[in-house]
């Protein structure tokens, strides 16, 4: 079974929120499993970075409630590694780092750089990913109607997505370039809910890990009330973010799946598959990595059917991650040409993105027109596109080319203060920019 697909523009989807869990708010440093010396080496760091601070500023810094601080506070203060810089509001100082704290600072600098957001233990992140997991949530048609309501899929395809999709075991989507298969990936993240929470930081076995990434997550804000004494709702050391889609391409390479550890930060980050848990990770242009198809795929056999994987610490310790989301391959070629029939086998599912017939193209440019500002689509100059350009040139429909010979005429239009129509030369004059080097 093959799969059309073309993008929409401009026409948000309705989508319903799973958000059963919600990280509670802790009371003390005990309870959110920070102990003293990683409480202080934060504090310490923070203000030989910035200089001063008031106590709730800290407290703000770390995600943590101002309640333990002021007595923490005053304890290092005590410790004459703290000083009263000046005086706050609500009980509260501006501190400042003494000659001591000073140095104690850099000590715990040069053991660790990171500043920021106090760390999760990890067994809290298990949880986490347990809670929210993937695997519990069984999409129907309607789920898959909603996550795709901004592209125009043929009704086969849900058909064929919504068993690969609540299989978990991954698929491949393939077909020629330009053909939707990342559009479609892309939003399959969608039908298992809309939000999901993750910690900012990662406290695994005394190491450091981020996982919270602003290039591949997005942040949904909380509402706040804005007072002075608001602790909020949730622990402020997580954040909700949209069910991630991580998308790589023939860039991976075999150490992007593995902890990053910057040797002069003393800091590890979490790899791509860590970060698109309870989500979806898209490996696009399969085949194209600079590894060899069989050595990434038995990267993922064991992933894949026991749902969990190994990754080394730094200090040489293994821990045990979840491996929690599905897994895509997306491919220009036939999958028979990149594996053997055995890991095609643990890959059950492969979903051909197809090119569109006349029809579909047609429909597709009908559709597109008025949403790019054109009033009328005038089918004397579509017909003169598809025999001239298509029949005559024997090039094969794109899902992808409705949209951008359409843009390519509007922009001519815009340029040249001409009404937005469709016309033959208009379209030659898109055909000649576009096809140029295809």
């Amino acid at each position: 079974m093959s799969v059309a697909v073309c993008t929409a523009p401009d026409r948000a989807s309705s989508l319903r929120a799973r958000d059963g869990f919600r990280p509670r708010v802790v009371d003390s440093f005990e309870e959110a499993g920070l102990n003293p010396a990683i409480t202080e080496s934060l504090v310490l760091k923070y203000l030989l970075s910035i200089g001063m601070a008031p106590g709730r500023r800290i407290a703000t810094e770390l995600g943590l409630p101002f309640a333990p601080f002021p007595e923490f506070l005053r304890q290092l203060k005590n410790q004459q590694i703290l000083t009263y810089a000046n005086s706050s509001s609500a009980n509260d100082y501006v501190y400042a780092l003494t000659d001591v704290g000073r140095s104690r600072a850099r000590d715990y600098q040069a053991e660790c750089g990171y500043v920021g957001t106090a760390p999760v233990p990890y067994r809290d992140y298990l949880e986490a990913v347990s809670a929210q997991t993937i695997t519990s949530e069984q999409p129907k048609e309607e789920d898959l109607r909603r996550a795709f309501a901004d592209l125009i899929v043929p009704d086969a395809v849900f058909e064929l997505l919504g068993p690969a999709i609540n299989s978990g075991r991954g698929l491949f989507l393939y077909g020629y370039p330009g053909n939707g298969k990342t559009s479609i990936a892309e939003r399959i993240t969608r039908c298992f809910g809309t939000t999901v929470w993750i910690p900012r930081v990662i406290d695994a076995e005394g190491q450091i890990i981020k996982l919270f990434d602003p290039a591949n997550h997005e942040l949904i804000e909380s509402e706040r009330s804005g007072s002075l004494l608001d602790d909020s709702d949730f622990d402020r050391r997580w954040v909700r973010i949209r069910r991630p889609t991580i998308v790589v391409g023939g860039e991976l390479r075999m150490e992007d799946l593995e902890i990053h550890y910057d040797p002069l930060t003393k800091v590890c980050e979490a790899p791509m598959q860590l970060k698109s848990n309870m989500g979806t990770f898209l490996i696009d242009d399969f085949g194209r990595q600079r590894m060899a198809p069989v050595e990434l795929l038995n990267r993922w056999i064991v992933p894949l059917e026991k749902r969990y994987d190994f990754l080394s610490l730094p200090n040489g310790k293994k821990i045990r991650v979840p491996f929690d989301q599905l897994i895509i391959f997306s491919t220009n070629l036939d999958p028979s040409q990149l594996v053997d029939e055995a890991f095609l086998r643990r890959i059950p599912y492969k979903i051909n993105a197809a090119d569109p017939t006349e029809a579909t193209f047609r429909s597709m440019i009908q559709m597109f027109a008025p949403k790019l500002g054109f009033e009328n689509a005038d089918m004397s100059a579509v017909d003169h596109l598809v025999r001239e350009h298509y029949a005559k040139a024997g090039r094969p429909f794109r899902c992808c080319h409705p949209r951008d010979l359409l843009l390519q005429v509007r922009n001519y239009c815009v340029y040249n203060k001409l009404p937005l129509e469709l016309k033959p030369r208009y379209f030659d004059f898109a055909v000649m920019n576009y096809f140029t080097a295809l």
